[in-house]
């Protein structure tokens, strides 16, 4: 097997910020494997609070270069390099191989009944609760938005942009800039704005807290819970968990995981980690299996594959195999 990997960089519309970080580009690795006339190809960004980055994962990738190219499956990968985003590109890389070689997609391969699924849009952290408010009511379309909120005027914030969207479905995310005192304030004050879930409220790492409170909001566990290892202690602080590749290391892990998360009684919520269609196609995938769906990086790039996803007012069509799978 041949395998090669690089660097790429898709510029953002706009930067884009959460709470302690900001971004202008999407920055990760694809890798592309090649047998017997056949390439698969993978994409990952890297889990930035794992310190990871696209030269890191790259880095990692050429480390176990050797091994990957004498021939492995993608059960052995899992044992042979860790969670994270090098992981993430080969696995998926390697699915996509595998469709290619066999002849047959990644819903034959999976047992998975693919069919369009509604994505969030992601509204970035603003300064102020209009500019917020602004953002949401310029995404008329979008169905589902996604708010990311710092512990400045949470509240005031999502008060704005329901007034904005009183029709839109709305997620938050506060990417662990609360603390718990804090999620007691707002909680309460935030049932009349009929929100639909709250994910990582607190820092990973610090939300026992968690065990045993009773939210009337949902809450959902992204850093907290990064792949099977970590479902046990997330399934007892929350009612959803948020899949992402980049955490699991691939697709292998992510649907090892969605099923043992459905078991427990958790709901599930797949995201990215940015990236384009060429990363969103294998989290369309869990997608199928999931209560909210967050494949939106596209949409926030100046440029996409040209055989890229097709997104209609939030609605995401069933890729085609010349994407991926």
């Amino acid at each position: 097997m041949k395998i090669c990997v690089h660097i790429e960089e898709w510029e953002l519309t706009q930067p884009f910020r959460i709470s302690n970080f900001e971004w202008i580009h999407s920055r990760g690795i694809v890798v592309r494997l090649a047998e017997d006339g056949y390439i698969g190809r993978g994409e990952a960004q890297g889990v930035f609070y794992q310190d990871e980055s696209a030269e890191s994962i790259f880095a990692q990738v050429h480390e176990f270069a050797p091994q990957i190219r004498k021939g492995i499956t993608r059960e052995e990968l899992q044992d042979l390099l860790p969670a994270g985003g090098a992981r993430n590109a080969i696995d998926c890389a390697m699915w996509d191989l595998e469709c290619k070689k066999s002849g047959k997609s990644i819903w034959q391969l999976t047992g998975i009944d693919p069919k369009p699924v509604t994505t969030v849009f992601t509204i970035g952290l603003e300064d102020t609760p209009e500019a917020m408010a602004a953002k949401a009511a310029a995404a008329a379309d979008a169905p589902v938005l996604k708010i990311k909120l710092s512990d400045h005027q949470p509240y005031e914030k999502l008060a704005a942009i329901r007034a904005a969207r009183p029709d839109a479905i709305l997620v938050v995310d506060a990417n662990q800039g609360w603390n718990f005192e804090m999620l007691k304030e707002v909680i309460p004050k935030c049932v009349s704005l009929n929100l639909a879930m709250i994910e990582q409220p607190l820092p990973r790492g610090g939300d026992e807290q968690l065990e045993g409170f009773k939210s009337p909001i949902t809450l959902a566990s992204d850093e907290s819970c990064l792949h099977t290892g970590e479902l046990e202690a997330s399934a007892r602080r929350y009612d959803m968990i948020n899949i992402k590749l980049d955490k699991t290391g691939g697709l292998t892990e992510a649907l090892k995981l969605a099923y043992a998360a459905k078991q427990r009684g958790c709901q599930l919520m797949v995201g990215n980690m940015s990236g384009t269609s060429l990363g969103m196609a294998p989290s369309f995938v869990v997608a199928q299996l999931c209560d909210f769906v967050d494949i939106d990086g596209p949409l926030l790039l100046k440029y996409d594959h040209p055989n890229g996803l097709s997104y209609n007012k939030g609605v995401v069509d069933v890729f085609q195999s010349d994407l991926w799978g």
